[in-house]
């Protein structure tokens, strides 16, 4: 791999910049950079990082190192250093203002001086595999890139360029439709990668070697809108709610129960009935444990050592299913009236059971 330092001018960098929010295609140099290829992430930087990058050049102080790839047609592509050279060509296309001054407002002597500023880059050439190494390798020091990123890298083609207009944007569909449920975020690939382990059953990078090539991700956008509107036509969410409902795993619940006929009232005042039961500590497993059953879904809160020890006590270590006598150590806490009849976890209701006579209640 061959890896040599270059020194370009603001000037050269912007010529040809174009930045096309429908295709996410932004180029400059000439159009000979790819500022965004497949596993960069969106534009992030804020208003004062932004403004940063600015100052730092106005200023004539040394901007840190940026690193691109030479491709097999001769043109480049961002390794690193993709938000400081997008905010650089703002800039100067007039996109924004610093120090309430335009670039077309600045004197020519100022501009002149943006403009002759002189960037280092390193410029890397190799294969493919050496490129996406060294990416992984000077990323280390800052943020460091998600799984699904890397694999935006890997499975470029028509399908993910269509996929991220759906899923990788600000304001667009998921996030709009999907915020209140998901976590992540859009820019991250958090969204993306979410729809397709949803849809693919967690063989998220089977599905997408699968459609790499693609011309659409139409199945996938309709998949994850039918899941989303399944949601909110089924328990008619109130926005305290949705604060419950992210993060809870609706694709595969969607899978299996999307064909069932539910009550909304009886859903309604289950969900309800639920939140104010302090046995419940993990509320965000409600709305899972009301679609299929399981306990495990809510985190009942257990009995405290103290508890056990009065049981244990009350009981003078008998178990009173098998009428044998156990150790503290060989028993566990069980609710004499379940949790799912009404049982509360006090110490009137707690019991202490022999492991086995356990299993063999939590079983039937």
């Amino acid at each position: 791999m061959k890896i040599e330092l270059k020194q370009i001018k603001i000037r050269d960098l912007v010529e040809g910049y174009e930045n096309d929010d429908e295709t996410g295609r932004v180029v400059a140099f000439g159009g000979k950079l790819d500022i965004r290829p497949p596993y960069q992430r969106e534009f992030i930087y804020k208003d004062k990082q932004r403004d940063a990058v600015i100052e730092t050049v106005r200023q004539g102080f040394p901007l840190n190192v940026m690193y691109w790839a030479v491709r097999e047609d001769g043109t480049y592509e961002v390794i690193d250093g993709q938000q400081r050279t997008i905010s650089i060509c703002q800039y100067v296309a007039g996109d924004f203002s610093y120090l309430f001054k335009h670039f077309h407002n600045l004197q020519k002597d100022e501009q002149g001086q943006i403009l002759e500023y002189e960037l280092m880059v390193y410029v890397c050439d190799g294969t493919d595999s050496e490129k996406l190494k060294w990416f992984e390798t000077i990323n280390i020091a800052g943020e460091e890139l998600t799984k699904q990123e890397l694999r935006n890298a890997v499975y470029a083609g028509p399908w993910l360029a269509d996929a991220k207009r759906y899923f990788s944007k600000n304001g667009c569909l998921a996030q709009k439709i999907g915020a209140d449920y998901l976590n992540g975020s859009a820019i991250r690939q958090d969204y993306l990668e979410t729809a397709i382990r949803w849809i693919s059953r967690n063989s998220v990078d089977v599905y997408m070697a699968k459609h790499q090539h693609d011309v659409n991700a139409n199945a996938l956008q309709q998949y994850f809108r039918a899941v989303i509107d399944w949601v909110e036509s089924t328990f008619r969410p109130t926005k305290e709610r949705k604060k419950i409902m992210k993060g809870v795993e609706w694709g595969p619940l969607y899978d299996k129960y999307k064909d069932n006929i539910y009550d909304f009232k009886m859903l309604d005042n289950e969900v309800a009935r639920l939140i104010k039961d302090d046995d419940v500590t993990n509320k965000k497993g409600i709305y899972p444990y009301i679609l299929t059953g399981d306990e495990r879904n809510l985190s009942i809160r257990a009995f405290t050592d103290n508890q056990k020890i009065k049981a244990y006590e009350r009981q003078v270590g008998i178990c009173p299913i098998c009428k044998q006598h156990f150790e503290l150590a060989q028993m566990e806490a069980d609710h004499i009236t379940p949790w799912c009849e009404g049982g509360p976890t006090i110490d009137t209701n707690c019991q202490m059971l022999c492991r086995d006579c356990n299993r063999r209640k939590s079983n039937k």
